[in-house]
């Protein structure tokens, strides 16, 4: 079976010893500190709309959402995006926004008081939701909806916390409250429990900024059902250290053959624990067999890249990494590698410092896999209402775990679910790197990952 089999782009040549391998690392570290647009490639400036974007590309679709845009493709409708080629075909490029998870509700806050709610992450939305905004039809639902309940030019139906309109500029911190209630009523619908009275001036998704001088800090505490539910999801976890034997004599040669062998033992391992985690997590009954059969066969690739980035890091980038040291690729290896393997390469190493810098917890990543795992829009669900719901609770408890353990990181929470789409794009392109090319694969990734936390 493949491991982590998912992802590509981006393209080198050669290494013949361990001292090659570091000059081409040196060099995908240098690329990787430099964040790339998930639309064109173009250096990224931040996070916007949920996903890592250049500054033209959020421009972009601010621009196509509110002004209702509808464009025409006079090709296939998959133009290539670069940023020499961004705005040859605009039907495309709004197409990967919205393939990419760009949320068009966050453009709606922009006009907020307090900036943009930088809560707000990455969507998943069907090929069927994505076909109505490509065609013109959503907006015109949204236009029918409004000329029949009124106009606000603040609110929507998807981020609408309360019935009211938005407060204005002036607002005061009584009326804060009051809209902030009526998401907490909003929001209990998915939490399944009352909320305590201090957690009216918590900052959710749809709350001012955790900064604004109207809003002093609180003190708070973790709610107990969320703590119940945080412990409910670590106990599902196998934390125990991985069992397939790593240990190499010193000076044997690995084989490409050995190696691969390897990492498909690993990715057997580790998908055998993910299926012994789905029987244990806390929702198991509230789902179909053949809901969890789909979700897994989807989303596998990403959990058990997400699990050897974090709990299982230590022995990833230790004893695996020890291992392919002892792995020498031919010349004719070296200069087959695909370009989809250097983008494998580049955002790996990327997602791997970010997870580094994070430090990601135990309970962090229980969440984030649930987050992960509960997709309502992959294709032949039974209950894709149930399981939005189920994500949005996970969403939420996430988001107040973090905020109550990391009360000196705001951004802790959106820099934790950005890494969500990324994962999720590396695994998609992982399927293109032919398998055996990811012994040589793994062997730069590792090594040059190890090195560089070396020399912190």
């Amino acid at each position: 079976m493949e491991i982590l089999s998912d992802h590509s782009q981006d393209g080198e040549g050669g290494v013949e010893d361990i001292s090659q391998v570091s000059d081409l690392d040196t060099g995908l570290n240098d690329r990787a500190e430099q964040r790339t647009c998930l639309i064109c490639g173009d250096r990224a400036t931040g996070l916007h709309y949920g996903i890592i974007s250049c500054e033209g590309c959020k421009g972009f679709f601010k621009r196509s959402i509110c002004n209702k845009r509808v464009y025409r493709c006079s090709r296939d409708k998959n133009c290539v995006m670069s940023r020499k080629q961004r705005n040859r075909c605009q039907y495309c490029r709004l197409l990967k926004c919205l393939q990419m998870g760009m949320n068009r509700k966050a453009i709606r806050e922009d006009g907020m008081p307090g900036g943009r709610n930088k809560s707000i992450g990455p969507v998943q939305i069907s090929e069927e939701e994505i076909e109505r905004i490509m065609s013109g039809q959503e907006f015109e639902e949204e236009a029918n909806h409004w000329s029949n309940h009124g106009d606000s030019d603040h609110s929507s139906p998807g981020n609408r916390a309360s019935e009211s309109n938005q407060p204005s500029p002036g607002s005061t911190l009584s009326s804060r409250s009051v809209e902030l209630n009526g998401f907490m009523a909003f929001r209990e619908q998915y939490m399944g429990m009352s909320v305590p009275p201090h957690y009216q001036y918590i900052p959710h998704l749809f709350s001012y900024s955790a900064h604004s001088p109207l809003l002093p800090p609180q003190a708070r505490s973790l709610d107990p059902q969320s703590y119940s539910l945080i412990h409910q999801l670590v106990s599902a976890e196998d934390l125990e250290p991985l069992g397939t034997p790593m240990l190499i004599e010193d000076g044997y040669a690995v084989t490409q053959a050995e190696l691969f062998a390897l990492l498909c033992r690993l990715a057997d391992e580790l998908l055998f624990r993910q299926i012994a985690w789905i029987k244990k997590l806390p929702f198991f009954c509230e789902l179909s067999i053949k809901d969890y059969t789909c979700l897994l066969s989807s989303t596998w690739q990403e959990l058990i890249l997400l699990s050897s980035l974090t709990v299982y890091s230590k022995q990833i980038f230790g004893e695996l990494a020890d291992v392919t040291a002892k792995y020498s690729p031919s010349d004719e290896e070296l200069h087959r590698f695909s370009d989809e393997g250097m983008e494998v390469i580049e955002r790996l190493i990327y997602l791997y410092h970010k997870f580094h810098q994070l430090k990601v917890s135990n309970e962090e990543y229980a969440c984030m896999k649930a987050i992960n795992f509960l997709n309502q829009d992959i294709r032949g669900l039974t209950s894709a209402s149930q399981l939005e719901q189920l994500n949005k609770r996970y969403w939420y408890i996430c988001q107040d775990f973090t905020e109550y353990k990391y009360t000196h990181q705001p951004n802790r929470f959106p820099d934790l679910m950005m890494c969500l789409p990324e994962i999720r794009y590396i695994a998609g392109k992982m399927v293109n790197v032919p398998l055996e090319q990811l012994p040589l694969l793994f062997k730069v990734v590792l090594h040059s990952c190890k090195t560089s936390v070396g020399k912190e």
